[in-house]
């Protein structure tokens, strides 16, 4: 985002804290309470960092290139 204001609240998101989540559906609620990102936490990107070795579904959640590669070779997807 181009909101330098609201960039404090825009949470990047490793590969590897997705592959830890017990839920295959994961969305910016379930990163809350998986206490990944904080409550306040307005949005969330998957970066390209560690690895995941199982079908996730990402729902709501910006992931760059390589992390959305990651994901579908992992057979996940996601979701807009």
């Amino acid at each position: 985002s181009s909101d330098v204001c609201s960039s404090d609240l825009n949470y990047e998101v490793r590969l590897t804290d997705l592959d830890r989540l017990p839920v295959e559906e994961i969305d910016l609620l379930a990163l809350q309470v998986a206490g990944i990102v904080p409550g306040d936490a307005l949005s969330a990107k998957v970066i390209l960092a560690g690895s995941i070795g199982r079908k996730i579904v990402l729902k709501g959640v910006g992931a760059t290139k390589g992390a959305k590669a990651a994901i579908e070779a992992a057979g996940g997807s996601i979701a807009e």
